[in-house]
């Protein structure tokens, strides 16, 4: 019987590790595929981003801000990129940025001017993301999938030469599947950039405009926690706290 049992807990041991082995083939293959279908002309600013969060966290914020000109110059010098959705992130993480500086340094808080010159510029860079953001979604939020190709084959071409047709259409469908993504997650990106402009018109003591935007914001995304608890806090009811769902699985930050 043990016997039986043992070679039962072998059989089930080697299908198991099978089984890990075929996901980890399969996710393998996927991330290869997918990593080859990626616009390279990009990829320096990709990479460079995956050291945002790392700056911001550590507040070394020189560091951030070399960080987002270098990519937004990436961006910035391709046709196709311009005024992309990407762009409105770079805007909306400066302003961010700005705020955390303005509002959560102690040694900024105490020189009222440089807070304010930090607060107005935080206030620039997200009208700006708003602007893009809002002039992205106008061409392309309800576009079908033919029509983004035919919309944007032609300045998506645009530097890619050295490759062939079957490489470069690879890159068109990738880009084509990020723009189906973005227009629902712009939206969301936007309601962040409503929410950072209701933080600034807030500290400016300007409650109604700034409950007008957590309000915009919130319409543009009804998962906008900190959207609502801003407004809680101008309207003096209870903070919401976070659901189980909602800790296990957060709303992604943007590079977003």
């Amino acid at each position: 019987m043990n016997i039986l049992k043992n070679k039962s807990a072998r059989a089930l041991i080697i299908i198991m590790c099978a089984l890990v082995l075929f996901g980890i083939l399969i996710a393998s293959r996927y991330y290869k595929n997918y990593n080859s279908s990626i616009d390279p002309r990009i990829s320096t600013a990709r990479t460079m981003y995956e050291k945002y969060n790392k700056y911001a966290q550590s507040n070394r914020f020189d560091s951030v801000f070399i960080l987002m000109d270098k990519i937004e110059k990436n961006y910035s010098s391709l046709e196709h990129y311009k005024n992309s959705y990407e762009i409105g992130v770079l805007y909306n993480n400066r302003a961010a940025s700005y705020l955390t500086m303005a509002l959560y340094s102690n040694a900024i808080i105490n020189q009222p001017i440089i807070q304010d010159s930090l607060i107005k510029m935080a206030e620039n860079s997200v009208n700006k993301s708003i602007s893009i953001y809002q002039s992205w979604l106008n061409n392309f939020e309800n576009k079908s999938t033919d029509e983004i190709e035919k919309s944007i084959k032609k300045d998506f071409f645009i530097g890619l030469d050295d490759y062939d047709e079957n490489t470069k259409n690879k890159f068109l469908k990738n880009r084509i599947k990020e723009i189906e993504t973005a227009q629902t997650e712009t939206k969301r990106r936007l309601s962040v950039s409503y929410t950072n402009l209701g933080i600034i018109y807030r500290h400016k003591q300007q409650y109604e405009t700034a409950a007008k935007y957590y309000k915009a914001a919130i319409e543009l995304w009804d998962r906008n926690l900190s959207a609502e608890n801003n407004l809680h806090i101008l309207m003096g009811e209870p903070l919401k706290k976070r659901n189980f769902i909602q800790k296990m699985f957060p709303p992604n930050r943007n590079i977003d």
